[in-house]
Formats: C-alpha cells, structure tokens, sequence
C-alpha cells in the first residue's frame, strides 16, 4: 500500500526534526540528523543547513509494516508557502506540527486552510512537550477554537489498536448507528476501528498525539497509530493519469517532472499527453526515477499511489494532469509583492540572467518571472524578503553570477464595476477574425471565467475554443496601471472567421483587441493585497493598536474582552501592515499576538495615489491595443476603440 504523507508547520516548530525521528524509527536513515548540526536528512541543500529553515519541500521513502510511505517535509515559512501548497495537493494525508510553548501561530491557520481546500485528512502533533512553558491543554483548546472542533487527545487513550473509555465514547459519540450500537450491546473493536479509520480519511475526527521529537518521545506511538488507522485505495488498472506537483535541474542540465500517479500505470518509453488544451504536448518518457532524499533509482515502471519523476516531458509545469487527468491544479498562495532583478550588465548578458530565472521559474511557478519591455526590466513576484534573499544565494551558486533586487512593491490587480460589451476585429491583407465579448463583474477573487454563447453556425467550434485560449494563455493588462485583470465573467458572443484569409494568431489578436475595446468602456477599479488579522493584547494597550489599525486603513469588529486581554479581528491592507510586527512588539513590549493570514484582493484604498504613482500609459503599452484593423481597398486601417463597434462586420 503507498501513503504520500506530508509533514507540516510553522517555522520552528519542529517539524523537519520529528521527519527525522520517523526516518530513524522505520531505518530509513542510520543516524539521526538535526537542523542545528546541520545534518538533517531532507535539509540536505546549503542554503536549508545555512539558515536552519526548509526552502525545498524533499521527499524520502519508508517501508513499514505493509506500507511504502513517501514523506514530504515541506517549508514551514510563509515566505516558502508556494512550494508547501505544491506538496499538499499530492497528500493522502496530513500531520501538523504545533509546538506545545508557542501554540497555533499565523501561519498554522494558513497550513490548516490549506489542507482542508486540498482535503487531506490531518493528524496532529503538539511538540516539545519537555519545554519550558508547554501548555498542551492550552494548545488544544486553541487548536479547538482555531482550526478543528473535532480534535481529540490519543496519547494516554490508545496504544497499538486498544482504545480506553474515554476514546471509545468519543467516537461512538460521533456515530448515531455506533452510539445505538454502544447503549444495545457494547463496545465491538473491530467496528469501532473501522468507524474512526472512516472519521479520519473524511476529514471528520482529527487524531492528536503529543510528545517531543528532539528527546524522541511520543514519536513511535505516533508512527503505529498513524500507521493502523490510515488506508489508501488507488485503481492500478485503469488508464494513467498522474499530477505535476514539482519540477527541478538536474546537475546535467535535465528537466526532471516530478509526479503522484493517480490512477493506472506507466513505464518507460511511454507516450505521456499533458496539459489540459486539445493539441496540447505528448512525449515520450526517456526515464523514471525514484527519489529518496537527494538520491535516486531508475525503474521500468510505477504504479498509481507512488511518486517518481521523469525526463522526457519538456513543457509540462506544475500543476498540470497527466494522461488520462485534463483537470490543471490552482493555488491559493500568491505572491504579493514584485521586485526588480538588479545585475551587472557588463559581467553577464541580459539573455543569460532570463534564462536562468526562467529555469526558477520553471520550478517555482509564484516567482512570475517577466520581462517589463517598456521599462527593460526582468520582475518577479515573491512572497517576502526572506525569500529574496535565499534566491541570490541560489542564482550565486547555481547559476554563478551576483544579483540583488529592488525594494519589493505590492501586487495590484484590477477589475471591473459593471457588464460592458468589447468588441475587437484584425483583418490586415490576407488576415481575418472578429470577436464581441460580454465581459461581467465576478465573485472576488475568482479570478477570470469563460462561458460561450457563440453558435456553431456563426463560427467553428475549433476556433471559439481558439477565443477560450488566448482568454487564458496570459495575465490581461488592465487600463488603470498595468496590472492583470481579475475578477470577471467573459462571455463569447458570438465572432467571426473567413475560410481562406483565417490564419494562426488573428483570434488572438482579435481577442486581446475585444478585451481591451471593453475595458475601455468600463468602469475600471484597483484591487490590492488585504490581511485577515487576529491580534491579541492587554487590555491597557487597545487604545494604541485600535488606533494603528485605523491608520492602516483596516477595519474590524467590537473587540472580545476577556479577563485582562482583549482580542481584536479584522482586515486591513497589506500594503499598510506588511511592517507592522516591529511596532507591535514595541507597543506591547513583546506580550501580544499577532496573526495575519492572506485574505486576497479587494478595493484599493488609496487607488488615485497608485495610479499616479505608477504612471502606467494606456496608449502606449506594446503588448496591448483596443484599436481594430479593417481592410478596405487592399489595406488595412485602424478604427479607435470608440468608433469600432459601429464597424464590426456581425453587427451590420
């Protein structure tokens, strides 16, 4: 039986620690390593020894008892919470660290969120319960209040398959045929195991087991109930499908797709179709291998269940089906924050330092790795300076050249306020297409939907899936700054192609035309980055913080007031709060608490100032035109944007 499992946490929360007792425990390593010697099996990179975190989210392999595991200890910084959310969506399940000193912190809210998107059923761990300061009731009371009511204490209440009382209750409590069963005739072992192994792989009752991973207590109770009560089931006969869930170079310069099999089977020399368009690549598998830590194996074949990587797949990225699965995965972490790419352009040429930011961005898609035509600048997006700082560490040792970047700036969005029609047509000598576009406000933080309401008379099928592509082949510029378009329902119309001038990128050209045509029209507003905050003080302080918050441009509820502390919720701009851990700890001399989680984009509040700011021309940008092309006479010309629609040829 494979279990993908995945190791999670805040920073310092002991989580690659407790990875490597488990190694050890099931002999997968002969010596325990630890973050602070620098010795740990899965922080195996210098810059993850250097600063004692983890960047990378490795793997290693398990045998035990019946079971081949493959655990991922994924990063615990929110700076690295990219590449944690790319591990979690290949997950059969979940254990949450939580260090019994320090509690659920900001980031664990974001972890726990995460994992129920993806639904992975969780266990949890409340570490370093030998500390000075461990409170593990406190922790899971927090635990209860701030991620899962259903949680409850294993550690004194079951050991190797015999529950005591209190469990027995508990479960049947949960279960109205379990309960009825309990007052008629009793406890039954085996039912009740398979009724809490069903609880946990639903998401409905979350194991918790306390313990110390660095004095290896509580480690090996934890690794046989985790071990007994969960179960995968994968169909190995059916036709393959696998999901991307990382890309990495080898030393030698190869490409290597990293994927969970679903479903199926596969071996190499296969003939392996990915992406989620029609005509999208299909390539032929050069290598399979399986890796543990560093290290791999190449093998003929693997099976549904098991994670492996390949060489042979060119173009696929992260996030992307495999085979028989269409379906491309989506991410909830987003980078907030852009920067420019600073380097000697008298030691090194522009084409080079693109191309090796195009390999980490290859790696790790969030970077958004652009080259800004009008400014001549290479832009990325990331999550925070810590991350800045550990990509010029990778770009020196990688790639062998010196960069810094730019002071990092927020990441703006843009929409809409209301439905507009765009109209766009690209009809130079010899070229023809003509699209009409309904473009709506959406939910926000939706992101961009399509809908079709184009006859197949009025145009083919093949090329209203043409219109469909280039809708999603890119980021849209909005009018305000620049900034991608978010947040709206297009809607195909209807459009238009001509049998003999119709050729590869006039609907492009005509699509890009109608999006902008409409934006033009509309009434256009700016999004920004916002923070859902938890802020917990003396009461002596709420006046200062209260008052901070307003400053911030945030809002929040009346206050919770218990005892001497009170707790404060809220939203408030990233821009304005980004900073704001300094001051706090000053205010409240190190005593409150503090949590911000990502609450994506709304209103901008201060959207004049950015748009001056910013300076972005929307007549001069290259990549963008609402202007239409006819041809009359042999040549083409253009018609503004304010007289095309009167133009458009399925309008007369």
């Amino acid at each position: 039986m494979y279990k993908t499992i995945g190791v999670l946490a805040h920073v310092d929360a002991g989580k690659t620690t407790f990875s490597e007792q488990i190694l050890y425990r099931t002999n997968s390593i002969k010596q325990r390593g630890r973050v602070d010697h620098k010795d740990a099996f899965l922080d195996s990179h210098d810059i993850e020894k250097a600063r004692g975190i983890t960047v990378f989210a490795d793997q290693a392999i398990i045998e035990y008892n019946e079971s081949t595991y493959y655990l991922i200890d994924t990063p615990g910084h929110v700076d690295f919470s990219p590449e944690m959310e790319r591990a979690v969506q290949v997950m059969d399940y979940a254990i949450l660290i939580i260090s019994a000193v320090e509690g659920v912190e900001g980031h664990t809210e974001t972890v726990w969120r995460l994992l129920q998107k993806h639904h992975v059923p969780t266990f949890f761990f409340i570490n370093k319960t030998d500390r000075d300061g461990a409170n593990v009731k406190q922790v899971l009371s927090e635990i209860k209040e701030n991620l899962a009511t259903d949680v409850y204490d294993f550690t004194t209440s079951f050991n190797k398959g015999e529950m005591k009382e209190d469990l027995i209750e508990a479960i049947a409590e949960r279960d109205d045929m379990l309960l009825e069963h309990y007052m008629d005739t009793g406890f039954d072992q085996q039912l009740w195991m398979k009724t809490l192994k069903q609880m946990v792989t639903k998401g409905s009752f979350f194991p918790c087991f306390t313990g110390s991973a660095l004095q290896d207590q509580g480690v090996e109770q934890f690794l046989e109930a985790f071990d007994l009560l969960t179960k995968t089931t994968y169909n190995k006969v059916a036709d393959f499908a696998g999901r991307v869930y990382k890309v990495r170079y080898d030393e030698n310069g190869n490409r290597v797709t990293f994927i969970k099999a679903l479903q199926g089977s596969m071996s190499v020399r296969d003939q392996l179709a990915y992406g989620k368009e029609e005509g999208n690549p299909s390539e032929k598998v050069t290598q399979i291998r399986i890796y543990n830590g560093q290290k791999f194996k190449p093998v003929e074949q693997v099976e549904a269940g098991q994670l492996f990587a390949v060489l042979g797949l060119s173009q696929a990225v992260i996030g992307d089906g495999i085979g028989s699965l269409k379906e491309k995965a989506t991410f909830t972490m987003v980078p907030t924050l852009k920067s420019k790419v600073i380097y000697d352009a008298s030691a090194i040429h522009l084409k080079d330092v693109l191309k090796s930011f195009q390999i980490l961005d290859a790696e790790d898609p969030s970077l958004l790795v652009r080259w800004d035509e009008q400014l001549q600048e290479i832009h990325i997006h990331v999550m925070g300076v810590i991350q800045l700082e550990v990509l010029q560490q990778i770009v020196k040792e990688r790639f062998r050249f010196d960069v810094t970047f730019g002071d990092p700036k927020i990441v703006y969005k843009e929409t809409i306020m209301a439905p507009i029609k765009g109209y766009g047509h690209f009809e130079p000598l010899k070229h023809y297409a003509e699209v009409h576009l309904l473009i709506e406000p959406a939910e926000r933080n939706s992101g961009i939907h399509f809908s079709n309401i184009c006859h197949a008379n009025d145009l083919m099928v093949g090329n209203q899936n043409l219109i469909r592509h280039h809708l999603f082949e890119r980021d849209h510029h909005g009018l305000l700054t620049g900034a991608a378009l978010t947040d709206v329902k297009v809607t195909l119309l209807t459009g238009r192609a001509h049998n003999k001038h119709t050729s590869g990128g006039d609907f492009r050209e005509a699509t890009y035309r109608a999006l902008r045509q409409g934006l033009e029209k509309a009434t256009n507003v700016l999004l920004e980055p916002f923070y859902n905050f938890k802020i917990k003080v003396d009461i002596d302080v709420i006046g200062k913080v209260l008052s901070d918050i307003q400053q911030a441009y945030g809002t929040f509820s009346p206050p919770e007031m218990t005892d001497d502390k009170a707790v404060i919720t809220g939203k408030v701009p990233v821009a304005t709060f980004m900073h704001y851990s300094t001051t706090f700890a000053s205010v409240t001399q190190g005593k409150g608490m503090l949590r911000l989680i990502f609450a994506g984009y709304d209103l901008c509040h201060n959207q004049k100032e950015v748009i001056e700011q910013i300076g972005y021309n929307k007549d001069a940008d290259p990549e963008y035109t609402s202007t239409s092309i006819f041809c009359a006479k042999g040549q083409g010309y253009k018609v503004p944007w304010d007289e095309a629609e009167n133009a458009m040829h399925c309008l007369s």
